[in-house]
């Protein structure tokens, strides 16, 4: 994988913990929880206090917590992933609030109806949590599995943007 230009890096306090967000000079390329798997041990690049990018996505955020917007309006940086995973990561852009899917439905919309699996992998790798919804795909039968930042904080999201009571 080709990384075109550095991360930086700021901290959110969110109501589900601290998050790490990080950005190019193309948009928003991370945001994790402490601790998330497939997350950075450590800040990918220097922490700045103001960068446009950051400073919108922790407005959006806010708004976000706080009900007052559903989706977010971000210029999205997806350059670290293989082209494979890009094409998950996109798909799940397109899950609308309040909906869920299975990860065999994802593999439908990307064309690779047998992939489950590989799904599964891209999704767990999704570096943009929150923003780009990986929080909306479900196991078989509506299972709440296979949330990188822990099936609490899932929880927690699907009942936010009222997909679970």
């Amino acid at each position: 994988m080709k990384t075109t230009t550095p991360l930086v890096c700021q901290r959110f306090e969110s109501p589900l913990g601290t998050m790490l967000l990080a950005a190019t000079d193309r948009g928003l390329a991370g945001l994790w929880f402490p601790g998330q798997r497939h997350g950075p041990a450590a800040p990918p690049g220097p922490e700045v206090a103001n960068h446009p990018v950051l400073e919108e996505a922790a407005r959006q955020l806010r708004a976000y917590f706080a009900g007052e917007r559903s989706g977010f309006g971000l210029p999205i940086d997806f350059a670290r992933g293989t082209p494979f995973q890009q094409s998950v990561w996109q798909a799940l852009l397109a899950i609308p609030a309040g909906e869920t899917t299975s990860y065999g439905e994802l593999g439908r919309r990307v064309g690779k109806p047998q992939a489950a699996r590989a799904i599964g992998a891209a999704v767990g790798r999704n570096p943009v949590s929150v923003v780009v919804p990986c929080h909306r795909v479900l196991g078989t039968a509506g299972a709440l599995t296979g949330y990188a930042g822990g099936i609490e904080r899932k929880t927690a999201l699907l009942k936010l943007e009222g997909a679970l009571v």
